[in-house]
């Protein structure tokens, strides 16, 4: 009785920590569903393709994207875009040759440019390089739930400011629900309508921020697809296999056992 009690209190508790917000170092984050998430979840091209614009338009102007290749731009399971977009866009873009020691226009093979022009964090990894889940108490146990949370983070976060100013040190700081301390020197990004999208999706705060962080997660891992498929394959063929091995332990040992029985 003592062990049913034990393991029930715990299953209770690991219920509750997996419905934990994190309201501690990071402020509070909310919990977004997003298409890829989960085994059998897909990016969705259209959405990645209003995330880039939205990078562009907005996000561009202080932060870069040294990590990720033009090329990848067109790889199937992310944006998907055909050759001749990805080689238009990487056009709009100039890049340092050291051969020719001057300007270029990019090729597909060819990365985003640094943007280190205010000092902002490169956002090629941002969702890998934060997290949004920590509780309860800092012991990591939400993670194993929810995952690090990077994506709520960014999302939260360009959903989290409030409106409220002040000026400290001669910096003028935004309140934001989701940054740690609760004011930070970016001010708010987005707005509604600030973007019209090709395919005439509304442009509000939320939905941009969706958009844009689905992105920047294609951005930190452009094969997360291919992975996932190649999972499922592996795992797939471990049962197959488990399944053979198991059979053909029975056949092997069936003669030994019924002979066993026959002489007790």
């Amino acid at each position: 009785m003592r062990r049913i009690l034990l393991v029930s209190g715990l299953i209770g508790l690991l219920f509750g920590i997996s419905n934990v917000h994190a309201a501690g170092p990071s402020g509070h984050i909310e919990d977004i569903s997003f298409s890829y998430e989960g085994p059998f979840g897909t990016f969705e091209p259209e959405q990645l393709q209003r995330g880039l614009v939205v990078y562009q338009e907005v996000c561009a102007a202080c932060h870069g994207l040294k990590y990720v290749p033009f090329r990848t731009l067109g790889d199937k399971g992310g944006l998907d875009l055909t050759e001749a977009a990805v080689k238009t866009f990487a056009r709009n873009f100039e890049i340092y040759d050291e051969e020719l020691e001057d300007f270029r226009s990019a090729l597909p093979t060819d990365n985003f440019p640094a943007n280190d022009t205010v000092g902002a964090p490169d956002l090629s990894l941002i969702t890998k390089a934060r997290s949004g889940f920590h509780g309860p108490e800092g012991t990591g146990l939400a993670q194993l739930f929810k995952g690090i949370g990077g994506p709520e983070y960014v999302y939260s976060l360009l959903t989290g400011y409030t409106g409220k100013e002040k000026e400290e040190s001669g910096n003028l700081l935004y309140e934001n629900t989701a940054f740690s301390g609760g004011y930070i020197n970016m001010a708010p990004p987005l707005v509604d309508d600030l973007i019209e999208f090709a395919d005439g999706t509304p442009s509000t705060v939320e939905g941009m921020a969706e958009d844009v962080t689905a992105f920047l997660v294609w951005a930190a891992e452009p094969k997360m697809m291919a992975r996932k498929q190649m999972g499922f394959v592996s795992v797939s063929l471990l049962i197959l296999l488990s399944i053979l091995l198991y059979l053909t332990n029975k056949k092997i040992w069936a003669p030994i056992k019924h002979r066993t029985r026959a002489e007790d």
